[in-house]
């Protein structure tokens, strides 16, 4: 017994030393502890008057639960376990769920679910997991097999959705596991990337197959401009699908070659002064645009998360690191109570809808600019976590 002691004692201490001496975790627990002042429960993160199962607080959910694999701090994983406690039944329904809107968003939370079971294995999770892939079986597709991004979009796919559907269709895989479904993963991007890919080696926002959308164009399909934040979350569901695809999986080296023709464009419109990126990134310098926070700590996610899986070149580390200090310089502001705020974060943009969204450059740049958007807060911590393993 005090063998079993003495180890707990060195393993907190450990955590504790590794925490003190290592600059980026600091920054993962100080963002993450600011975060949880100002939203002590988790639903509350995007203002949401009440709960709802959406993208944003499960992402947040899956990056405290990062944390608290790297620290051990069980307030992180307290946090989480409020959240779903809240929205997973005993039965294992999710509150405010509907599978018939066949939303790409809705599945995100079966990341942390997943992870969350790992930790806590209980048979409620187990069923929410499995209603969230039985989402994905009957998902509406294109011709050539791209997920369709709501049902309200028919023949639609956004950048984003490869984030919010095509991250856990990869970890069900993993974790299940589904070996069958690597190339229906791989194929998402492939679709979507053939599409949407621009001269200057980014992508467009979204692609209509029908072509019946206002704001698609009529050979193309494609919506007119690149928008920072979807941009982000491909390159984050990139880095996060090849974490988890085997290396063997013939497609794999084209998806590690998207990565990384994405990112040196990238590379080519950011602002060299502070080494952050515009809220129409390649659209730098005209007037209304922004240096906007939430696409910038995507990248910086993928970036050091390419380097460590070992897709991305090592130059990226350092380039990774100037944009974490650029965003610790000229966007994480420090409140009168102590607490950090993420400035400048875009709350939302989207295409079509109603009111109706057309995509343009003036569109985007004219969206409501708020701080402490998960979608910069949750991004930030795991760009943070990220740099502190390399």
């Amino acid at each position: 017994m005090k063998r079993i002691i003495l180890l707990l004692v060195l393993a907190v201490f450990l955590m504790t030393a590794c925490t003190e001496s290592n600059p980026y975790l600091q920054t993962a627990e100080s963002v993450a502890l600011s975060e949880m002042k100002h939203n002590p429960e988790m639903w509350t993160c995007d203002g949401a008057p009440k709960p709802k199962w959406e993208y944003t607080p499960t992402l947040m959910a899956r990056a405290f639960l990062e944390l608290y694999a790297r620290t051990g701090d069980t307030a992180y994983l307290n946090h989480v376990q409020r959240f779903a406690d809240l929205f997973i039944g005993e039965d294992g329904s999710i509150l405010t769920y509907k599978q018939s809107l066949y939303n790409m968003d809705r599945i995100q939370g079966g990341n942390f679910l997943i992870m969350l079971n790992a930790i806590n294995p209980q048979p409620r999770y187990s069923i929410a997991i499995e209603t969230l892939r039985d989402q994905l079986r009957e998902q509406p597709r294109t011709e050539e097999g791209g997920f369709w991004h709501k049902q309200i979009y028919p023949h639609q796919m956004w950048l984003d959705g490869l984030f919010t559907g095509t991250t856990f269709y990869a970890r069900y895989a993993a974790w299940k596991p589904e070996p069958e479904a690597w190339s229906d993963i791989a194929n998402q991007f492939l679709v979507v990337d053939k599409h949407t890919l621009k001269a200057n080696g980014l992508n467009h926002h979204g692609w209509d197959q029908s072509r019946q959308m206002g704001w698609s164009d009529s050979i193309t399909g494609c919506s007119p401009e690149t928008w920072g934040r979807a941009e982000g979350w491909y390159v984050m569901a990139l880095c996060d699908v090849l974490e988890l695809m085997p290396a063997d999986q013939p497609e794999r080296p084209a998806l590690e070659a998207i990565l990384n023709r994405v990112m040196g464009a990238l590379l080519t419109v950011q602002d060299p002064e502070t080494h952050l990126w515009y809220q129409v990134p390649d659209r730098a310098g005209e007037e209304g645009n922004y240096l906007e926070s939430t696409c910038s700590a995507m990248y910086c996610f993928a970036m050091a998360k390419g380097v460590r899986l070992g897709i991305l070149p090592e130059e990226y580390k350092n380039e990774a690191i100037q944009v974490m200090d650029g965003l610790k310089t000229y966007k994480l502001r420090t409140n009168e109570d102590g607490t950090l705020s993420l400035i400048d974060c875009c709350a939302v943009a989207g295409l079509g809808g109603n009111p109706y969204r057309d995509g343009t450059y003036s569109y985007y740049v004219n969206e409501r600019i708020r701080e402490d958007d998960p979608k910069g807060v949750a991004p930030l911590i795991l760009a943070a976590l990220e740099l502190s393993q390399l």
